[in-house]
């Protein structure tokens, strides 16, 4: 497995991006003035992406988890969120994700070591085109969790 930091061409990864966020116009809101990060498999498949902002005072934004359909439940998805912890430790105190309120999204949240924060409330339904439906329930609210980011001593 390997992870890289995407500089150029960014677009390029929009399809799997629009497996975390299913609208592109709400994708290119953040994806130009975030970093991007592509999970690759020994075998050259891309595996997964995530996008992290800087919010601001100490605290960093994961804006975008996904995972290829078919390497879902194998731990990718973890291994991508630990590795942004590590990576942006020693710059920031806060990590926080913004997410529906899914059974299954929540739970993989708070299995890696986040914490609800705060709700905004209606953000899918002003904010997107279309509902957006998952776990066979329409989003409303938008869920925030936030972990606390250790230092790294290399």
């Amino acid at each position: 497995m390997k992870i890289e930091k995407v500089t150029c061409d960014k677009g390029r990864f929009m399809p799997l991006l629009l497996l975390g966020d299913e609208q592109e116009s709400m994708v290119l809101r953040y994806l130009g003035k975030g970093e991007l990060f592509a999970m690759w498999h020994d075998t050259g498949e891309l595996v997964a992406v995530a996008v992290v902002t800087d919010e601001g005072d100490g605290v960093a934004e994961l804006k975008n988890l996904a995972v290829a359909a078919h390497f879902q439940r194998r731990g990718y998805g973890r291994s991508m969120v630990e590795y942004v912890c590590s990576r942006y430790g020693n710059t920031y105190k806060t990590l926080i994700v913004g997410t529906g309120d899914s059974v299954a999204t929540t739970a993989f949240y708070a299995s890696c070591g986040f914490v609800y924060s705060h709700r905004v409330a209606n953000f899918f339904v002003d904010n997107y085109d279309h509902p957006i439906i998952e776990e066979g329930k329409q989003l409303r609210d938008m869920l925030y969790f936030k972990r606390a980011l250790i230092p790294n001593h290399d």
